[in-house]
């Protein structure tokens, strides 16, 4: 996009953001994909570690999938139903989609021609070999039969279309080969389609352990004992994404576990949004898949190469530790670490000072775990409360909410249904839950309840205590260990009240009581902001605004930063993927700078930092929300402040160190361009990070001199 100009005839410079009109706002949709691009910069890069850029493909196309499945699906709907909306950069529905569809066939492109000219040979050097069916030798294709034969051939089920066999359904994002089928006596044709298993693996592993070839050539092979005496003609394979957004009407719904399940069996069957077809397929299949599927040849993707890079994640498991990023163990946070073997005492550490914890530099099994493990096997626990999004299948903090509630312990979970594509997961912990005698609810019908918070209700000496962990990620051992996150456990009493009172505003029927340190969307946390944005503002060049989120979209806020920009005052914005600001447009956003980390771990704090510049002191806030319409108006989201000095200390440095970093970061040009930052210091922010928390787990073994 070229730089922003004045309205035409406008003759007077403008002193208002709105004076830039839509133009000051870039496309939430186009910008994810940009960020799309920043995963396929990574994978290209020779500086990180081979099956680190082979996980970084994997991650693409998981995100290309989920962007189809949702937003693709959702503009879909939009044109179909003939609205003419504009959206704050000004585009309309089906403007947006003419511009996703030539952006998404670009990175597709992009992506299969890094799979095929640089990491396919890249892994062949280093002794890890993609191959094909027809280069293999006689003795692995007799295995691979053997393979089939015994593994593959008894799970799968042909389907044919003729009169009596109607096109058959096609699942979502399951990969199937359309196969042109011939009698030898009549020489009548029919198409066939056979679905490759996905339980199976992408790839059969051939015996030496470090060649792959992909599951449906093998399939492919082997078609003749799936149509015995037929003549095989053509055979492609294909792909289908089809609308997988939830379509609850929650008002109407007397049961919302139940209406979610409905909708998920739903799913199942919804409109299909793309085709992914193999680069060079018949034009009669392409159409006869165009047209049962309801598509328009703009919604196919040529593809080089195989389908659905998602599968490489079994490549990429392989047990290579030259290939992979060094191991990192996370560390015990130094409050919480004893000397011996035994435990920390959390309860009588937080009475003295708040914990702060960084994963996944610092340990989540050590600390928030441990929380809720000692919460559950302390008989002077009362009651134990807690939010979750999404957990972990083996998760220990619901076997540790499971525990306390069979010994006896009032415990309440508050289990959001409708966090995308973990519904089933949820599900299923819920009525385990349930079964152990945990009260569990569904949070706010029409919100989302994504805070994240918990809840311990200790009975001691001085009387009833209450204990609090928030954060800004998910309570789940897995992503703990890969994506970065914050943390605060704390014993103070009005935030433990405070935590207190939103658990009684999830659980029970009423309005929200007034918080004295929380800040909780969509009722205060909208205003709070803007409130700090202003003060800043009133600074001019002594304000300073730093804030690091995973998504800014939302006007009001991005015209707010405008303001603050315009009186002078400095603003650096951290934002892992969707922004839709434009930094350093002159007369509008002279001050802000944008920059985004994609890296090893997934960036996913939100660290909300104002003040600390000349003019006004520092107030630091984390939490759950990102800067997305959505969460501030469309959730339950929780700010909490950290307030004591070190903590702030701690956290400064966090965001000095991103603001550092130029080894995994790129910088928004004004005309709305993601640019690499050029290394020049070589500092990277994770690299550091992992760095820190080792020298304090160092210096918390020294011998005292």
């Amino acid at each position: 996009m070229e730089a922003i100009q004045l309205a035409p005839g406008s003759e007077t410079v403008a002193t208002a953001p709105a004076d830039f009109g839509t133009e000051r706002f870039s496309n939430r949709e186009l910008s994810w994909l940009d960020f799309g691009a920043r995963l396929l910069d990574l994978a290209e890069d020779s500086r990180v570690a081979l099956l680190e850029r082979v996980k970084f493909l994997a991650i693409f196309s998981e995100g290309l999938d989920e962007f189809f499945q949702v937003r693709v699906a959702g503009l879909k709907d939009q044109v179909d139903a003939g609205l003419r909306n504009r959206f704050p950069d000004g585009m309309r529905p089906a403007e947006v989609l003419r511009a996703l569809r030539v952006r998404a066939r670009e990175l597709v492109a992009r992506q299969s021609q890094v799979f095929l000219t640089k990491i396919v040979p890249e892994l062949a050097s280093a002794g890890i070999r993609l191959s094909d069916w027809e280069s293999l030798g006689d003795e692995d294709r007799e295995h691979l039969s053997g393979v089939f034969r015994r593994d593959i051939h008894p799970v799968l089920t042909p389907l044919a279309v003729d009169p009596g066999h109607p096109f058959p359904y096609i699942s979502n994002l399951s990969l199937n080969l359309a196969v042109r089928v011939r009698d030898p006596v009549t020489r009548e044709e029919r198409f066939a389609r056979v679905k490759v298993p996905p339980l199976l693996g992408r790839f059969v592993v051939l015996p030496d352990g470090e060649r792959f070839v992909p599951l449906e050539q093998v399939i492919a092979a082997h078609l003749d004992l799936l149509f015995p005496e037929m003549e095989i003609g053509e055979h492609e394979p294909f792909r289908v994404a089809r609308n997988a957004d939830l379509a609850l009407d929650e008002d109407d719904a007397d049961d919302l576990l139940v209406a979610v399940e409905v909708e998920l069996r739903r799913r199942r069957f919804g409109r299909a949004v793309r085709l992914e077809l193999a680069s060079g397929a018949p034009g009669d299949i392409r159409d006869l898949l165009v047209h049962e599927l309801d598509l328009g040849p703009e919604d196919v993707d040529d593809v080089e190469g195989p389908l659905d890079l998602s599968g490489l994640w079994q490549v990429h498991a392989l047990d290579r530790a030259d290939l992979h990023d060094e191991a990192w163990a996370p560390m015990t946070p130094s409050p919480l670490a004893n000397a011996g073997n035994e435990p920390a005492d959390l309860f009588a550490t937080l009475r003295e000072r708040d914990i702060l914890v960084h994963h996944p530099y610092d340990s989540f099994a050590t600390s928030v775990e441990a929380f809720v493990a000692q919460a559950a096997s302390d008989p002077d626990v009362l009651a134990i409360k807690q939010t979750l999004y999404r957990t972990s299948g083996d998760s220990p903090v619901v076997g540790s909410l499971i525990a306390a509630a069979e010994a006896g312990k009032q415990v309440a979970a508050v289990v959001e249904l409708k966090a995308r594509f973990d519904e089933e997961n949820n599900i299923l912990w819920a009525r385990a839950l349930e079964e152990a005698g945990v009260h569990v609810v569904y949070g706010i019908v029409g919100l989302k309840t994504h805070a994240k918070a918990l809840l311990v209700v200790r009975r001691e000496e001085e009387g009833i205590r209450r204990y609090c962990h928030l954060g800004t990620g998910n309570y789940n051992s897995r992503t703990a260990r890969q994506y970065e996150d914050l943390g605060l456990l704390s014993g103070d009493p009005e935030l433990g009240e405070d935590v207190g009172a939103l658990f009684n505003y999830l659980t029970g029927f009423s309005h929200h009581a007034p918080y004295r340190r929380l800040v909780v969307a969509p009722v205060a946390l909208r205003r709070r902001v803007l409130d700090l944005i202003a003060a800043e503002s009133a600074a001019g060049p002594g304000g300073r605004i730093v804030l690091k989120v995973n998504g800014l979209t939302d006007p009001e806020i991005i015209d707010a930063l405008y303001g603050a920009s315009q009186a002078g005052v400095p603003i650096d914005l951290i934002v892992r993927g969707i922004c839709c600001l434009r930094p350093g447009v002159a007369g509008l956003s002279p001050t802000i700078r944008v920059r985004s980390i994609v890296g090893r771990f997934l960036e996913h704090s939100r660290i909300l930092c104002f003040g600390g510049g000349e003019a006004t002191p520092a107030k630091t806030l984390i939490g759950s929300a990102d800067l997305m319409e959505r969460n501030l108006d469309r959730r339950i989201e929780v700010l909490t402040p950290v307030t004591d000095a070190g903590l702030q200390a701690r956290v400064s440095e966090i965001l000095a160190l991103d603001l550092a970093d130029d080894t995994n970061s790129w910088e928004l040009t004004p005309g709305g361009a993601w640019e690499r930052v050029e290394t020049t210091s070589g500092v990277s922010v994770q690299r550091r990070l992992q760095e820190l928390a080792l020298e304090r787990a160092r210096r918390r073994r020294e011998p005292e001199s």
